[in-house]
């Protein structure tokens, strides 16, 4: 992702925020993260609980790798300013007093009582150095709330704190970043109504205070956007968090028309050419999500297919991927055929003819999950996992093949196992929610094997994404 000072020491913050902006590589029917996946069909008509499907989820995120001078970088067109009329300017301000609390404390407080809080050893924002060194250290240990509440100490250094909203302060190019690196963090963690306030200052990033051109005395000769293409995708997205996927379609159209008029721009220098599109494909990939949650799959038919045919760039490896996400989104809305179809021009693709490898595993058990072959699904995603072990996707997507297929206490074993082999890694939210499901189904002792759980995210987790009480769905207990 983007480092808006190439010469700066370290590598920018926004790299380390794994799947944000989404990518349909990393999840390709991606569910509006403010809501519970809700699906009771296969259940017994007594059960009141979530079970998450199969996954489709594919590691990797995409980076710009290619180096450009500053100037290709943050080349955005300033707004036009009326000469005499004061601008309107981007007067940002931290719109709460408290620090983002710690649900996972609190809930071990209620079910599990001070004795066993000891075990809870994570980073706070007191706990590193004040700056941007510390506030990388806290989002590497997954301690995201404290990494919060540390962006709004050193905003509060800007004149950007509590209370400052609407009120005249000089944004740089590094208020800027902790901005996004906050707004990214406030999106990963679900804290949408604050999350919204915060954003709507910047309006888009249109206002001059935020371009180079806007400080001649504090930036000679330096052109284009202070902020990261980062922070426009991201606030391109916001109201897909909102559940308004059609507002985020139209400003992601916007975003992509102007992304292509700058690689037109820069048609001359080849490399730069190649950085925006990257940039370009990007918005595109954030366009596929909000086509998927719109059902508008004519439209993910033709971005993906002007990708694999429009991009010569592209490595086999790259366009094989493609083939693969595109068959995926074909199971979702039911077109085994075309997936199969797909899938197998992804095949075709690989580098070189040999046995098949976790792609073609993941791909094929996946169309043995469509065709309700549970047993035959079991098998693939089983080699699939005799090649990157310890894979939480295909662990989960096992358990929902043993569940389907009537084996619940086999499901249960197999979650409990891939929890205890590496508890940091399958503590994750879809094994959580499908664990707590079948402890539920079981019946027998759901209780106390759920305070289990909450023992173990209580020792090895620094946050969670969603609720404790939907993912152990605690209340009761």
């Amino acid at each position: 992702m983007d480092n808006q000072n190439s010469g700066a020491t370290g590598p920018s913050l926004s790299q380390y925020f794994a799947n944000d902006p989404p990518s349909f590589f990393d999840e390709l029917a991606p569910k509006e993260k403010h809501q519970k996946n809700e699906n009771v069909s296969i259940m017994s008509a007594t059960f009141n609980g979530a079970f998450k499907q199969p996954e489709y989820i594919e590691t990797g995120d995409i980076e710009d790798d290619l180096k450009v001078p500053d100037e290709v970088r943050n080349f955005w067109e300033p707004p036009f300013t009326e000469p005499g009329i004061p601008p309107h300017l981007t007067m940002p301000g931290v719109m709460s007093p408290n620090d983002l609390s710690d649900p996972i404390r609190e809930a071990v407080l209620i079910h599990l009582g001070e004795s066993e809080l000891s075990q809870r050893k994570i980073l706070r924002a007191d706990d590193v150095t004040q700056d941007e060194r510390g506030l990388r250290n806290l989002i590497v240990a997954g301690c995201y709330r404290s990494a919060v509440n540390l962006t709004g100490r050193l905003l509060t250094i800007y004149g950007q704190g509590y209370g400052r909203v609407g009120q005249p302060a000089k944004n740089t190019p590094h208020s800027l970043q902790l901005w996004f690196t906050r707004l990214s963090l406030l999106a990963k963690l679900g804290q949408y109504e604050l999350l919204q306030s915060e954003a709507e200052a910047f309006d888009h990033l249109t206002r001059p205070d935020v371009y180079y051109e806007f400080h001649p005395d504090m930036y000679s000769g330096k052109k284009g956007s202070m902020a990261c293409f980062s922070f426009r995708l991201l606030l391109a997205e916001l109201p897909v968090y909102f559940g308004n996927a059609p507002e985020a379609l139209d400003k992601l159209s916007e975003l992509h028309a102007i992304c292509n008029e700058i690689k037109k721009y820069f048609s001359d220098d080849s490399t730069a050419c190649a950085f925006w599109r990257r940039r370009e494909m990007r918005v595109l990939h954030s366009i596929v999500n909000c086509a998927i949650m719109m059902r508008k799959f004519n439209l993910i038919d033709d971005i993906i297919r002007g990708m694999i045919l429009e991009e010569t760039t592209l490595t086999r490896e790259e366009r094989r991927s493609l083939f693969s996400a595109w068959g995926r989104i074909y199971l979702q809305i039911g077109d085994i055929f075309g997936a199969e179809q797909k899938f197998a021009e992804s095949r075709r693709l690989k580098e070189t003819i040999s046995s098949p490898d976790l792609r073609d595993f993941v791909d094929k058990g996946l169309i043995a999950v469509a065709k309700n072959d549970f047993q035959e699904a079991y098998l693939l995603f089983q080699k699939a996992l005799q090649i990157e072990s310890g894979n939480t996707m295909i662990l989960n997507n096992m358990g929902v093949c043993l569940l389907y297929g009537g084996k619940l206490k086999d499901a249960i074993n197999l979650f409990e196992r891939a929890i205890n082999l590496n508890p940091q890694k399958s503590l994750n939210e879809s094994l959580l929610v499908n664990l707590s499901t079948l402890y539920e189904l079981e019946s027998y002792n759901s209780a106390n094997k759920k305070l289990n759980l909450l023992k173990l995210v209580n020792k090895f987790k620094p946050d969670l994404n969603i609720s404790l009480e939907f993912c152990l769905k605690l209340q009761g207990s």
